[in-house]
């Protein structure tokens, strides 16, 4: 029996068949574990190109008793809210460790990102502000901006001299990124810093990307590029990447901190993170800032599949980063070239508007320290074999 068509004020069917007309429908796909750069689904194991576990850590041994032990310890989840009992010791001391490791003064926690960044935008801007953005911020950056009673300003990607003739001095936030997560370049933050001080605005940075795997101990692109915390007034990561867990903080003065407690209402009326999980990321970070060799290891692959996907005639993305863009242009090409590779046991997403700009849908492959050599060498034998239009037009020969 067909099912009944849905009438009313909201046009569902109509939206969805025009997505899938234009190769833009998402769909889902449940996968049976992944673990070591590996992915099982359906009963296949791939080889996995897909996820930000930049570090290999999501399957770690430490981690998962740490998680274990702390569920024994505060239970399952936090019962409430942090302003009511739902803020333990757990995530008392999380707070506190990535404030050392960081070098801020305080930092609060939330349950992701995508809140994170909203919740800092929404109590911080008034009508009065203005908000300076990149072109290519993140999703949760430019939605909120849209919808605040300040004005927004988009700048063009990277583009310095773009920003300094749209800023008025001490009129509200400048917000970048450290890693770009569709990309994998990174944010002039020397310059960012310089404008934003030369200015009087506030600076925000998202370095969901960038955190664990640059600078020094994996402090970040902060560190990477030499600027010191103390330049940027707010800082935002996530414990989802290369940290292995999930989760997210927001950090900068005590001051900053306080306020967010107060007015931040993504954080006052969201039920808090697990402090099991806060446990599992407080071990995480303790690998981190001691996985040096790691991330060397990581470089050397990235240099590795750059080499050899230039060889082949590929077009990437300017990125030294374990975000490599492999450009397509028209998505139906994207998806059909993903397809192939996984037929191939590399599973690698395609990316396609409106996550990026229209014309340049990609295959995203990101690396990590878990993978080996010969990993990389069969991913690009996969794509060697594959015969795609790609690339603004540009053909490849099977």
């Amino acid at each position: 029996m067909n099912a009944p068509v849905v009438k009313g004020p909201f046009a569902l069917g109509e939206a969805l068949a025009a997505r899938e007309q234009a190769a833009l429908l998402r769909s889902r796909v449940a996968t049976d574990g992944a673990s070591g750069g590996r992915l099982k689904v359906a009963g296949r194991e791939y080889l996995n190109f897909s996820a930000n576990d930049y570090l290999g850590l999501a399957d770690h041994p430490a981690i998962k008793a740490a998680f274990k032990e702390g569920i024994e310890r505060y239970g399952a989840g936090a019962g409430a809210s942090p302003l009511v009992t739902g803020y333990s010791r757990a995530h008392q001391q999380l707070e506190e460790t990535l404030a050392d490791w960081l070098g801020l003064e305080a930092v609060l926690l939330f349950n992701c990102g995508f809140s994170a960044n909203q919740a800092v935008l929404k109590a911080l801007l008034g009508k009065d502000h203005l908000l300076w953005q990149d072109r290519l911020n993140h999703a949760s950056l430019q939605e909120m901006g849209s919808q605040l009673p300040c004005k927004m300003k988009r700048f063009g990607h990277n583009d310095m001299a773009a920003l300094e003739r749209q800023l008025e001095p001490n009129r509200g936030l400048i917000v970048s990124e450290g890693v770009f997560s569709m990309d994998g370049d990174q944010g002039p933050w020397r310059e960012l810093a310089a404008l934003a001080a030369r200015s009087g605005n506030w600076l925000m940075i998202d370095d969901a990307h960038g955190l664990g795997v640059l600078g020094t101990e994996g402090r970040g692109t902060l560190a990477a590029q030499g600027v010191s915390p103390a330049r940027v007034h707010i800082q935002m990561g996530t414990f989802g990447k290369a940290l292995g867990v999930a989760g997210a903080f927001v950090g900068g003065s005590r001051e900053l901190v306080e306020y967010l407690v107060n007015f931040a209402r993504h954080y006052v009326y969201s039920t808090h993170m697990p402090a099991a999980q806060a446990c599992a990321v407080s071990q995480s970070i303790e690998l981190v800032r001691g996985a040096e060799e790691s991330r060397a290891r990581l470089a050397r692959l990235i240099a590795r599949f750059r080499q050899g996907a230039q060889a082949l005639g590929w077009q990437l993305g300017a990125s030294d980063t374990p975000i490599q863009p492999l450009l397509v242009g028209e998505s139906g090409a994207a998806l059909r070239l993903a397809e192939r590779l996984r037929g191939r046991g590399v599973w690698v997403g395609a990316i396609r508007p409106p996550t990026v700009p229209v014309d340049t849908a990609r295959l995203r492959i990101t690396l990590s320290a878990a993978h080996r050599d010969e990993d990389i060498d069969r991913l690009l034998d996969a794509l060697g074999s594959c015969p795609f239009v790609y690339s603004a037009g540009g053909t490849r020969d099977a």
